[in-house]
């Protein structure tokens, strides 16, 4: 049995154990699999093509983290409205009807149209038939974006007043196949990303690696995706707040083009209920060392 301990409609769900579940110092969070699309996102694209942005379902693979004794947040907005995955101050310029008042922080996805508020999908379309307003993007920060993180380190911080450490797992979804020297490789099944050891404890990241590949998935560590902003913002290893960044590939378990499960999900949500079960025991000997 899990308790739902907030919800605020259209923005975030937290799920907590219940009071005959033993806790463990372990905080799950899916921030893109969010689908409540707001009123005011004047997007000029179908919806549908905006949805393949998603990481679709992976808050359904992950549900299972309260009944483990793990916290389990999730976003409800879609990523492509505002990513909790940004910097706040990652903006695309380009898209802006007016300067930006605040510093900018500059990075690779901001330059690729994928910063806080996308500009593109499918890499050239352009998502609005106009530039938008700071009002507006202020209006997205403070509403949707801010309280996210504000919901997330409540999470940690309680779980490092209870138990003087905990163990963040950011869970994502990737594309079946990357472009590599512009080919198209598939991916593994899993690539997990601590920042090359600077957000979590190698050995955590190493024991997760091992549990996967032991199930029989193919694994690797940082690459193509090392962790963003999420496990940079939290994982502070040396103060016993470790975080590391899941992604898994969607063609284990969805159909990527008309974004619906096939028969491959009810054997990845098995084993991912697993892994959850794992992760949660070596936190909790982890503690009691």
């Amino acid at each position: 049995m899990t308790r739902q301990s907030t919800h605020i409609p259209g923005i975030l769900v937290r799920y907590e154990p219940g009071p005959e579940t033993e806790p463990a110092p372990v905080v799950f969070d899916s921030p893109h699999s969010g689908y409540a699309y707001p009123d005011d996102f004047d997007h000029t694209v179908p919806r549908d093509m905006l949805r393949r942005a998603e990481d679709a379902f992976v808050d359904d693979l992950y549900e299972a983290a309260p009944e483990a004794g793990a916290g389990f947040l999730k976003a409800l907005f879609p990523r492509a409205y505002i990513d909790p995955n940004r910097h706040e101050d990652e903006i695309d310029i380009d898209m802006l009807a007016e300067p930006w008042p605040r510093p900018v922080r500059t990075s690779e996805k901001a330059e690729m149209g994928l910063g806080l508020v996308r500009r593109l999908i499918k890499g050239r379309v352009e998502i609005y038939g106009r530039s938008l307003s700071v009002a507006e993007i202020m209006a997205r920060i403070d509403g949707y974006h801010r309280p996210y993180y504000v919901e997330l380190e409540s999470m940690l911080d309680a779980r490092v007043g209870r138990f003087g450490a905990v163990w963040h797992v950011n869970c994502h979804s990737m594309r079946t196949t990357g472009r590599h020297h512009g080919k198209s490789v598939p991916r593994d099944d899993f690539v997990l990303g601590d920042r090359e050891g600077a957000s979590c404890d190698p050995a955590f990241t190493e024991f997760v690696a091992a549990r996967l590949r032991n199930m029989g998935y193919s694994v690797r560590l940082n690459h193509p995706f090392k962790g963003a902003e999420l496990v940079e913002r939290f994982g502070r290893p040396l103060l016993g707040r470790h975080s590391l960044q899941i992604e898994v590939n969607r063609g284990l378990y969805m159909d990527e083009d008309r974004i619906e499960k096939h028969a491959g999900f009810a054997e990845l949500k098995a084993n991912i209920d697993r892994l959850i079960a794992d992760i949660c025991a070596f936190a909790a000997g982890q503690v009691r060392r």
